[in-house]
């Protein structure tokens, strides 16, 4: 099962032993702190101590099945991220702070781009170095008054507090739960396209400050600045801090209801300091808007847990870029959760991602991305899914259109 709430205005999800059905495609983009803690208690790392060492390895194969130049083409992404964190109440009698760190490591090909997709069917794989060991994260939080104001310092990732449609809706009753608004793998379901090569994210971590102001358990205000040298094409996930005159800044404001059907719906704004160029182009500075959205729409018997539901989102996004691959973004889509009596822990959806390409970086107008996929527990907090794109109009293939992709991709938290 998994606990769920308003952790200083950033909604999160926690796993303990036995996660909860409907796990995120990526749990290294959606949830803060990683994995199930099982790390810990294998090293006998007492609970009373405050340290929780937890983490997951995520590994995909992925076959390019039509629409290419007729060889078959397979690709294969190995993720592992250790996570610590310290309560440190418990640990040195600090009221209210937390500090936590992650580690990863990332061995990868370059999948998306095989493929000429320009939103990335697989949100594992990004950005070259494809062979990677970084510092994930690092930061210290403090929280006040409740979890009614809280800071957030260090090297974070800015998908967990904004822009993210993925993340769990807080509720009181577990029967109703969305652990995971949706189990797709493709990368518009972490961050919509208009963000990308702007907001740092999985696996370009970058450093700032979060202040989140969560005034009752429903609504919360994010508000953040962080080294904004992504634009510039840094990996900033590889490199330390920045002062440079290049910022990312970004507010977002959400709204949460956790009654007999669940949803939340936000609305945020970004802007990027510092002059940039790209695809013969030069902008200084930039900005955009951003809203998405969650709702149960159906629950089989809202009295018991894992009877079923079917859950919808939305996703809108624009920008008045000149120099990223993105300025207009819409997504939607469908997962049912617990439908087959005989797996309850299983879950299974759909989802839609349109983006408009920038014409200086790319010859087609726009690109349209359909996926499925099927996400089935193994054994506790193992999963198991398969999940098929299929491109019409791949933004970065003028060659060959109606691109299908195949993916299997096994998740285990620890």
């Amino acid at each position: 099962m998994a606990l769920m709430g308003v952790v200083g205005g950033v909604l999160s999800v926690a796993f303990t032993e036995e996660a909860a059905y409907g796990i995120s495609g990526n749990p290294g983009a959606v949830n803060i702190l990683t994995g199930t803690g099982e790390l810990g208690k294998f090293f006998q790392i007492p609970e009373s101590s405050g340290v929780r060492l937890g983490g997951l390895w995520m590994g995909d194969y992925n076959v390019l099945a039509y629409g290419v130049d007729g060889v078959t083409r397979l690709t294969g992404n190995s993720l592992l991220i250790i996570d610590l964190s310290i309560d440190l109440k418990k640990a040195f009698g600090w009221k209210g702070a937390f500090l936590g760190g992650e580690f990863l490591q990332f061995n990868g090909q370059p999948t998306n781009f095989d493929a000429g997709v320009a939103q990335g069917y697989n949100s594992i794989t990004g950005d070259p170095p494809l062979g990677r060991s970084e510092l994930y994260q690092l930061w210290i939080y403090q929280k006040f008054f409740g979890d009614k104001l809280s800071f957030r310092v260090g090297k974070l990732v800015p998908t967990y507090h904004f822009n993210n449609v993925s993340k769990p809706v807080p509720v009181n009753n577990p029967a109703v739960a969305i652990p995971a608004v949706s189990g797709l793998i493709y990368t518009p379901i972490f961050v919509n396209t208009t963000l990308l090569g702007a907001m740092g994210g999985y696996y370009n971590s970058v450093y700032g400050v979060v202040v989140s102001i969560a005034p009752n358990p429903k609504t919360y205000l994010n508000m953040a600045i962080y080294d904004g040298n992504l634009a510039r094409g840094v990996q900033t996930g590889l490199t330390g801090p920045h002062f440079n005159g290049y910022y990312f800044s970004i507010a977002e404001i959400g709204y949460g209801q956790g009654v007999s059907k669940p949803g939340m719906v936000a609305l945020g704004g970004w802007y990027q300091s510092g002059r940039l160029q790209a695809g013969g182009q030069e902008q200084d500075g930039m900005g955009g808007v951003y809203a998405f959205g969650s709702k149960a729409l159906w629950i089989k018997n809202p009295e018991k847990i894992n009877q079923g539901n079917l859950s919808g989102f939305f996703q809108f996004g624009w920008s008045n870029t000149k120099i990223l691959p993105m300025d207009l973004f819409v997504g939607a889509g469908l997962t049912a959760f617990a439908l087959l009596p005989q797996r309850p822990n299983d879950s299974f959806g759909m989802g839609v991602a349109w983006s408009r390409l920038n014409p200086n970086l790319f010859s087609r107008y726009s690109e349209f991305m359909l996926q499925a996929y099927y996400q089935a527990q193994l054994y506790k907090s193992i999963y198991f899914e398969p999940a098929v794109s299929y491109v019409p109009n791949p933004g970065a293939n003028t060659t060959y259109s109606n691109v299908v992709a195949v993916t299997a991709r096994l998740t285990v938290l620890f």
